[in-house]
């Protein structure tokens, strides 16, 4: 059996890795998929060097609009 076919390749990105125990081919398939993305930093390594990085950042919740903003001042009435 070639390596290539082996559950024994990761993904990696700018987040970090993205996913481990591919195929060559999901691997590839998983970076083209990720390219389109517009994602930078993909490469294809083995499990065994992947393991080393953590897994890829997950994405931060957005906060509720105005969350963290200022303040809004009020803007004056003219009365009629």
């Amino acid at each position: 059996m070639s390596e290539l076919k082996e559950r024994r390749w990761a993904v990696l990105s700018e987040r970090g890795r993205e996913e481990s125990g591919l195929s060559y081919e999901e691997a590839a398939g998983l970076v083209a998929r990720l390219r389109a993305e517009r994602l930078s930093g993909l490469c294809v390594v083995s499990d065994e060097a992947a393991s080393r990085l953590p897994e890829r950042a997950k994405a931060a919740p957005k906060s509720p609009p105005g969350g963290d903003s200022k303040p809004r001042r009020s803007r004056k009435r003219k009365d009629a």
